[in-house]
This record gives C-alpha cells, structure tokens and sequence, in this order.
C-alpha cells in the first residue's frame, strides 16, 4: 500500500530532533515510524504520523524544510527469512530500492516495512500489495 512520509531536513546539531518531536507532540500528531541518516553538515528524518498533513504544516511552520514523498509500505512474516520471497522477487523484476526501514508490531508475527523504490507503482504490481 501506498502511504505518505514526511521528510524533514535539518542542520546536524543537537537539539533539531527533539525540536521535530516537541512540535509534533504539542500539535498531537503521532509518529509511527522514524529513521534518521545524517551527513557532517545536514541530516534527514524520514517519518510516518497519523496525520502526514498536519504534520507536515506543523513542520513547517515551526522553521524546518519538509517535503512529502509517497512510499510503499509491505508487511512481511517476523520470522528469519521473512523477507527473502519478497526481495527475491523484486531483485528478478530489476527494481530498485532507494532507501527503507521499519517497524515491528511489538507481537512476533508481522513486520512493517517502509520502502521508497525507483518505481514505486511496478514494485506494488511485482510483490502484489495494492494501493
């Protein structure tokens, strides 16, 4: 399925991530998944909230460069080769895997997966999940 990240650049100095946090927490936006890559410089927070729109508007308003980038999210077995059908699949059909992470469900069973693909649309239609 097809879901929207928030993505929000920041300077690489202490203090930005908890900025990101304190403004999301006082607009009641929750994060449900978050990654961070960072550079010497600069660094990136990709996330997904239960409302993407608020708070990205919440984001911006409060200073930060935010962009929303459509990922595709997969949910695989919690188990030692839970995603290897999958990424068998895809490495056949030649799609690349810009960036993912993600999130377990705290039971065991499921994982949650987040990926951005060069083509978004075909790794849907390869791994057979739906918009």
């Amino acid at each position: 399925m097809k879901i929207k990240q928030i993505s929000i650049f920041l300077e690489n100095r202490p203090g930005q991530l908890a900025a990101i946090c304190r403004a999301l927490a006082k607009a009641d936006v929750n994060m449900a998944a978050l990654s961070l890559a960072d550079t010497t410089d600069f660094g990136i927070v990709r996330m997904i909230a239960d409302d993407h729109v608020k708070g990205c508007q919440v984001l911006r308003d409060a200073g930060f460069a935010v962009r929303e980038t459509e990922v595709v999210v997969v949910t695989v077995p919690d188990n030692p080769g839970g995603m290897a059908d999958f990424m068998e699949k895809l490495d056949k059909a030649g799609v690349n895997i810009e960036y993912s992470y993600a999130y377990g469900l705290g039971r065991g069973d499921k994982a949650i997966l987040i990926f951005r693909f060069s083509d978004n649309t075909k790794a849907e239609e390869i791994i057979g999940v739906r918009s």
